[in-house]
């Protein structure tokens, strides 16, 4: 009754503004986001640049088992340089680094130099916009049909490789190559998919036909199955088979990629929530035909985030 007789306004209530949080807090609600949203909030304001880059952000992005990835990440046969796209660039080494002085040089370092591990078995790095692993099989984790003899497989170094060897096929009519890798190498809670990386030699046959297949389960259950073709030619395939090319709709074919190798999707998978002992993601590419077959060039096969 006093304040509306003489007029009086009660003050306002004081309002709390994003941008009077401690850096703390800012810190723990960028920590629930991902490294790219991370990197946007750090052009918000002074406050938001110094919780951004905080070890307590950029720790949450890190993988458990970084710090025996960081220990290989130090020597420079070990360290391959990657694309922005998350590719190789470059098979040469890298130089060595010295360790790194926060969470987040960590982190950045690990999404652009792929590290070999696994005996060079195998290639680890963290994709750039998540923070999810990605990994490399190499040929010689992979199993090939009658691959003790040299008859069939070449073994020999490429150039363009990140490991030490690929191989190449030298002549065979049953086609099916095998990969098997732990879910637990993986990202947990995180949509993969599965790449076969490969190229072809000079007088390649038997591999522009529709009749190729690739597969991807998890713990043995079928998660997604594909026809592809690797080097889709279809006056090749009406030749050799008599195939009907407008049947072919559907068939998944390759991209050339950043570092020179071709790659073809296998299939998609989702990991759980949490690793399960035990369980591995088991992934196929098999040619159905019993026709000769020569000349692919098999790098690999990766597990990129979706």
């Amino acid at each position: 009754m006093g304040g509306e007789a003489t007029g009086v306004q009660p003050p306002p209530a004081e309002q709390t503004r994003v941008f009077d949080l401690p850096e703390a807090c800012v810190a723990h609600v960028l920590a629930l986001t991902s490294p790219r949203d991370a990197c946007r909030a750090a052009a918000v304001s002074p406050c938001f640049r110094d919780a951004a880059g905080s070890d307590t952000v950029w720790s949450r992005f890190l993988p458990p088992d970084y710090p025996a990835i960081l220990q290989l990440h130090q020597a420079p046969a070990k360290r391959l340089l990657l694309s922005r796209n998350g590719t190789k660039a470059s098979s040469v080494p890298v130089a060595s680094s010295s360790p790194p002085a926060t969470k987040k040089e960590a982190y950045l370092g690990l999404t652009d130099v792929a590290v070999l591990v696994d005996d060079g078995g195998m290639a680890v790095w963290l994709a750039r916009g998540s923070g999810a692993k990605c990994v490399a099989l190499s040929a010689r984790r992979l199993s090939l049909p009658w691959e003790d003899g040299e008859f069939s497989w070449r073994w020999m170094p490429h150039h363009l490789s990140r490991f030490a060897d690929v191989v190449q096929l030298v002549s065979c009519t049953c086609l099916d190559i095998y990969g098997r890798l732990p879910t637990a190498a993986l990202t947990p809670a995180t949509a993969y998919a599965a790449y076969l990386v490969f190229d072809t030699a000079d007088g390649y046959r038997g591999l522009s036909f529709p009749d190729q297949e690739t597969t991807v389960s998890v713990g043995g259950r079928a998660a997604s199955r594909h026809a592809v073709c690797l080097r889709p030619d279809d006056d090749e395939a009406r030749k050799f088979i008599g195939a009907d090319c407008a049947n072919n709709v559907g068939v998944r074919r390759p991209t050339l990629r950043h570092d020179g190798w071709w790659e073809v999707e296998m299939g998609q998978l989702r990991t759980g929530d949490e690793a399960v002992d035990g369980e591995e993601v088991a992934v196929s590419f098999e040619v159905l035909g019993w026709h000769p077959k020569r000349g692919l060039v098999v790098e690999g096969v990766e597990f990129r985030p979706l």
